[in-house]
C-alpha cells in the first residue's frame, strides 16, 4: 500500500559497524557496494527501512542479507542526518555496532553487495557517503564500552587467557596496558572466573578464564 504524507518525509536507513580481532587486530566488517550510487566503492552494511518493521529488525536484516552474517546484540549508538549525506534523497541514519569472533563466521555477500571482506581499522579504504564518520564515531563508542571490560568478551571465546583479553583491550581501546595494572582492574570489576583448565603452547600453561 503506497504511503502518501501532506509534509515531506525523509527517507531512513540503518548502518551497522560490525567488529572482530584478526590476528590480534582490531577487524571491521565492510562491503562492496553493487549499484550506484557510489558503484564498487566500500560501505558499512546497511539499507533503507521498509514500512512494516521496527529500525532493530532493519539492521538485523540488512546485516544479514549483504554479509551472511547474523548478529544475536546490535548496540544503537547514535544518528547521523546532515542533509547531503546520500545523494539520492534526505535520508537519515540510525548506526548499530556489533562485537563478533571472526572464526565463527563464514561471510557471503548478496542484495547489493558485491562482496564483503574484513578490514583493519588501521588500514582501510576510503568509504562511500559519510561512512568515515560513523565508523570514527563507533570506534569512540567501542573503546568506550571495552573499558568496563565485559563487552571484550563477545570477541573472544568462551574461556580465554587474561593474555587474550589484555590483547582485546588493547586492539579496541588503541592503548597500551600494563600487565599488572590490567589484572588488577579485571579483579577489581569481578567480570571474569577461573575455570580449572589451562591453555598449552610454546609458553608455560596459562589458566583459562570465563565470563562470570
Amino acid at each position: 500500500m503506497p504511503f502518501t504524507y501532506e509534509y515531506p518525509h525523509p527517507a531512513v536507513a540503518t548502518d551497522i559497524a560490525v567488529f572482530t580481532l584478526r590476528l590480534g587486530a582490531l577487524n571491521v566488517l565492510l562491503i562492496e557496494r553493487g549499484g550506484e550510487p557510489y558503484l564498487g566503492a566500500w560501505a558499512l552494511p546497511g539499507g533503507f527501512l521498509q514500512p512494516d518493521e521496527e529500525l532493530d529488525q532493519c539492521a538485523r536484516r540488512e546485516l544479514e542479507e549483504e554479509t551472511g552474517v547474523d548478529a544475536e546484540l546490535l548496540v544503537q549508538f547514535g544518528n547521523f542526518s546532515a542533509p547531503d549525506r546520500d545523494p539520492r534523497e534526505r535520508v537519515i541514519s540510525v548506526a548499530y555496532l556489533a562485537l563478533l569472533p571472526s572464526d565463527e563466521l563464514r561471510l557471503e555477500a548478496s542484495t547489493d553487495a558485491a562482496q564483503a571482506r574484513w578490514f583493519p581499522v588501521a588500514a582501510l579504504p576510503r568509504l562511500a557517503f559519510d561512512h568515515d564518520k560513523i565508523l570514527a564515531r563507533a570506534l569512540e563508542v567501542l573503546a568506550g564500552r571495552a573499558r568496563q571490560i565485559s563487552p571484550l568478551f563477545a570477541l573472544l571465546p568462551p574461556r580465554f587467557t587474561l593474555s587474550q583479553l589484555q590483547g582485546a583491550y588493547e586492539a579496541v581501546t588503541g592503548e597500551e596496558a600494563e600487565k599488572r595494572n590490567f589484572r588488577k582492574m579485571v579483579a577489581t570489576l569481578g567480570c571474569v572466573r577461573e575455570t580449572e583448565d589451562f591453555a598449552h603452547g610454546a609458553h608455560r600453561p596459562a589458566r583459562l578464564y570465563e565470563a562470570a
